[in-house]
């Protein structure tokens, strides 16, 4: 929540206008000045057009006088001219000399009859000039008009006509068209409102929707099921759709985020519960004989106890080097990187599990060409073996036929430890590379054989990753098979490895 600070700039909240009014008024503003453009270039052509026709009618006017004056009564005494038929009201009429000065006019009023012109009337006619273009001139009493003074050769005279009409005229024109784009203005903005409204619309969705997500707390709890767009408002072909589809990429990733942080943080958990509990019972069995020996109990012999602490420990040991071992994978760090003979790594493997556990039925087959080599770590590979022979040898009962069979191709090798024990229980199998996990509970065990810590296969996948390599499993009752793939060529083996806790 924001707080303004004194003195300062608070939140913009509600100063600015929203998309919709915004655009709105916009496509308002374009259209007013579309329509005041376009009323202006009207009036301006109007205009030009009723001028035209009216100077068009002063020159016939003064040519039509100039034509017929000589037959006239008064001779060139006056301005009978006017009394022409045809003459419009308003109408003006005069004589001049040939410096322009007016001898006398008349004007035919709106009942069409003949009217003088006075002395302030006349003076303002002076000085036209005698070319036959019509000029603007006021005159008092009368108004604007339009003259043109002709000689062609005889007396000159001089006709016009008053501008008030075409002025009136365009008066009206103005009025109408700002009455009209008023009303379409105001229609028009009604009708672009409610358009703007409909097509954004859909963008208001996607806010609503983001602003749900954001609503949602996102630092605690499980975060599942976050609100998305509907499909119809993210159509890729438009805008809209384009942002409402990758909003709900970005909801898609920060769900997956959510969810593969929350698994990392339960794996932790039971990984720091698994290795307290582990390092636990042998801390206590360290402690106990450690009392029993310095209170000199004579039920357990100095020599028992010292062993007792001495097995306790090295079982310590082994966890801690184990959980190091995955610590320093995890970290990417480099194996040593050197040519490992497949059927040697094979043989001496299984030769160390055999002598370890001779109550088991044991078969080696080595379909590899000549001197198939991979390029790693030959200690770690050995180890990967040894723990899967191990976990075979520990979870089947004697008698249990385990075979490893080797095998390469053009660019891999594929080794598979092969056993006709029990099986994996279903449950377990999509967990059973992941650290501490056993199966104690549903697998038989030769009686008196120690139970593992639930590392050795956890450490087997992350020893094949770090070698570019990844390990399989199937299982069913009487048919379990570990299969471990490595490159020849050094590229890694396609597919997704097991992924066992810390690669999230």
């Amino acid at each position: 929540m924001l707080t303004p600070v004194p003195g300062g700039a608070g939140p913009a909240r509600g100063r600015g206008r929203s998309l919709r009014t915004r655009l709105a008024l916009s496509l308002s503003v374009l259209m007013a000045v579309v329509c005041a453009a376009m009323s202006v270039a009207t009036v301006l052509v109007q205009g030009a057009y009723l001028r035209r026709d009216l100077d068009q009618r002063v020159v016939e006017a003064a040519e039509r006088s100039q034509g017929v004056l000589h037959v006239w009564n008064g001779g060139a005494q006056g301005v009978q001219f006017l009394r022409l038929r045809g003459q419009a009201a308003g109408t003006l009429g005069a004589r001049t000399d040939f410096r322009g000065r007016v001898l006398v006019g008349g004007v035919v009023d709106h009942h069409g009859r003949r009217r003088q012109l006075s002395a302030a009337q006349c003076a303002a006619l002076d000085a036209l000039p005698l070319d036959g273009s019509p000029h603007t001139r006021v005159v008092p009493g009368l108004g604007t008009y339009r003259l043109t003074a002709l000689s062609d050769g005889g007396t000159p005279v001089v006709a016009g006509l008053p501008t008030a009409e075409g002025e009136r005229l365009i008066r009206r024109l103005v009025m109408l068209e700002t009455v009209i784009a008023a009303a379409g203005l105001v229609l028009a903005g009604g009708i672009c409102a409610v358009t703007v409204g409909r097509q954004l619309r859909p963008l208001s969705r996607v806010a609503a929707t983001a602003a749900e997500v954001a609503r949602v707390p996102l630092d605690r709890g499980e975060i599942t099921g976050l609100s998305r767009v509907s499909p119809r408002d993210a159509d890729p072909g438009t805008e809209t759709g384009q942002v409402a589809a990758a909003l709900n990429r970005l909801i898609d990733h920060v769900e997956r985020s959510l969810a593969g942080r929350q698994r990392t943080e339960e794996r932790m958990r039971r990984f720091l519960a698994d290795v307290g509990h582990e390092l636990r019972t042998p801390l206590a069995s360290i402690a106990g004989y450690a009392q029993l020996m310095t209170a000199g109990s004579a039920r357990t012999a100095p020599e028992v106890a010292w062993r007792r602490v001495s097995a306790q420990s090295a079982r310590m040991t082994a966890l801690v080097e184990d959980l190091l071992l995955l610590a320093r994978l995890d970290e990417g760090r480099r194996l040593e990187r050197a040519e490992v003979n497949v059927a040697t790594l094979v043989a001496e493997a299984v030769w160390d599990a055999r002598a370890a556990g001779d109550d088991h039925r044991w078969q080696v087959a080595l379909r590899l060409g000549p001197a198939v080599s991979v390029v790693g770590d030959h200690a770690r590979l050995h180890q990967v073996l040894a723990n899967l022979l191990a976990n075979a040898q520990a979870h089947t009962p004697p008698g249990t036929h385990i075979g490893v069979t080797a095998v390469a191709s053009r660019d891999r090798c594929e080794i598979h430890v092969h056993d006709d024990g029990p099986g994996i229980p279903a449950a377990l199998l999509p967990s059973v590379f992941e650290r501490f996990t056993r199966a104690d509970a549903s697998r038989t065990r030769t009686a008196g054989r120690p139970g593992g810590t639930g590392l050795g296969l956890a450490i087997a996948a992350a020893i094949t990753r770090a070698h570019g390599g990844r390990i399989d499993v199937r299982s069913a009752p009487g048919d379990t098979e570990f299969t471990v793939v490595l490159p020849l060529t050094g590229h890694p083996v396609e597919g997704h490895p097991a992924s066992p806790e810390g690669d999230s």
